[in-house]
């Protein structure tokens, strides 16, 4: 789409071509569908919607508005938060640069939750550092009868998590503050978080450096919440209450050693679809 063709009709399929082009030059992991992502949202459909409108000529402004967004895609910028949304636990998540991108891997903590709790009748969950409200919003959804709270120090991310809340019917507590500070005194049958772990100072993916920092990196490691998490807890949790911790590689050992020290008896480790250690799973 140079200057010099502008004359020419561009289609759907033109665009689509070009742009997966231009992600395959830029060595993006995965070209054609970052491109049919980007276009259905300027087209304001679904990926089903791009291969039915293949034919369709675009519009000037379309094509000044993919221009724009493939130049910040170029730029290494994340596809998620072009488009605005994110695609988690079979939800369509909001998402802003005030939040952390739901991934596949913090499923293996929301199967783990759902494993723990009753399918039927009540439960209270909450979610540390919530951000998008991913952990939160998914259980809601899944187990309508659970008393949810979900936390997070930054306001910004609180109020997407409230936005996804709405957009996927899921009525809970939302509460600004630190870890446990913003629930001082109460105890719940589930307490579950996927903090920052990423160990501060490390080299990261260029799409991360788009991403909130305090909601990636953590010190001493990247372990420092995670302790703090696993110190805390049994303090906000009923008895047989249930923790869990979303961490990364190459944390378990250290996370063990810590959980044992904290005098949790009941610690596994479960892995995610890649067979990664992801979870930890603690009980008194």
């Amino acid at each position: 789409m140079t200057d010099e063709r502008e004359h020419r009709t561009w289609t759907v399929r033109d665009v689509v071509r070009w742009m997966t082009q231009r992600f395959t030059e830029a060595k993006l992991d995965s070209p054609r569908l970052d491109a049919e992502l980007v276009c259905a949202h300027v087209l304001g459909c679904d990926r089903v919607g791009i291969y039915l409108a293949m034919d369709r000529p675009l519009s000037s402004r379309e094509r000044d508005t993919l221009r724009a967004l493939v130049r910040r895609r170029l730029a290494r910028e994340p596809v998620a938060y072009l488009i605005r949304r994110r695609e988690f636990f079979g939800l369509s998540f909001a998402v802003t640069p005030d939040v952390l991108i739901p991934r596949p891997d913090t499923e293996t903590l929301v199967e783990a939750a759902l494993d723990l709790g009753p399918a039927e009748g009540g439960w209270s969950l909450l979610d540390l550092g919530t951000g998008s409200g991913a952990i939160a919003v998914a259980l809601a959804h899944a187990r309508p009868a659970w008393r949810v709270t979900a936390t997070d120090v930054s306001a910004k991310a609180l109020a997407v998590a409230r936005e996804n809340a709405a957009r996927n019917q899921t009525p809970m507590e939302l509460l600004e503050g630190g870890l446990f500070v913003p629930v001082a005194g109460r105890r719940f049958d589930l307490v579950a978080s996927n903090p920052p772990y990423v160990p501060r100072g490390s080299a990261v993916q260029p799409e991360l450096g788009h991403e909130p920092p305090g909601a990636l990196f953590a010190d001493d490691d990247g372990l420092a919440l995670l302790f703090a998490i696993l110190d805390e807890a049994d303090g906000h949790l009923e008895d047989g209450g249930h923790l869990l911790l979303e961490f990364g590689q190459g944390q378990d050992g250290p996370l063990k050693e810590r959980a044992r020290a904290a005098g949790w008896s009941e610690i596994r480790v479960l892995a995610d679809l890649a067979g990664i250690p992801r979870v930890l799973h603690a009980r008194r």
